[in-house]
């Protein structure tokens, strides 16, 4: 029975694992996005949410803290520069978990890709309202019939006053 174990351990003792861990945040960070087995994606993911959340208050103790994580000069500097910058809107939720379908040659362990949320271009709603207007967005069909529209309301317009000085015609005869 597993009461209380929160922590995937992965096979590692505590050192080895803060290791890996702290090895794959930096290179999470720095490149944006890897690609890792699902248990380490969801360890990593415990890993690396708090010490973005951390990054938004750019101060000489959260840096030193991320840092103590990280080992890593260039991705501290990194997250607190280009991720942070992103991210600051953000309430939570920094990083997406995409499982591959296929496996490990060597083991069979389920691969997935790991990456942080607001550098992926294709799932942004900026992006989708870009491919939103192609070819077939009938925005050209409304501007026709906006113009048709009022064109027709003119003519309208223009063949009362006529219509009027005929009926006044009439009388005046």
């Amino acid at each position: 029975m597993r009461h209380g174990k929160k922590i995937n351990h992965l096979g590692r003792t505590s050192a080895h694992r803060h290791a890996l861990l702290s090895n794959l945040a930096s290179s999470l960070i720095l490149n944006k996005r890897i690609t890792t087995t699902v248990a380490k994606a969801k360890a990593l993911r415990k890993y690396v949410e708090p010490l973005i959340t951390k990054a938004k208050t750019d101060s000489t103790h959260s840096r030193r803290t991320v840092f103590a994580y990280l080992q890593n000069k260039e991705s501290v500097k990194s997250l607190f520069g280009e991720v942070a910058g992103r991210t600051a809107d953000r309430p939570g939720g920094y990083t997406r978990i995409i499982k591959l379908s296929g496996v490990r040659v060597g083991d069979a362990a389920d691969m997935c890709l790991m990456e942080l949320v607001d550098f992926n271009d294709i799932y942004k709603k900026d992006g989708t309202a870009k491919k939103a207007k192609t070819r077939r967005s009938g925005k050209g069909k409304k501007e026709e019939t906006a113009a048709t529209t009022e064109a027709v309301a003119t003519e309208a317009k223009e063949e009362k006053p006529k219509k009027t000085a005929a009926k006044k015609t009439k009388k005046e005869e």
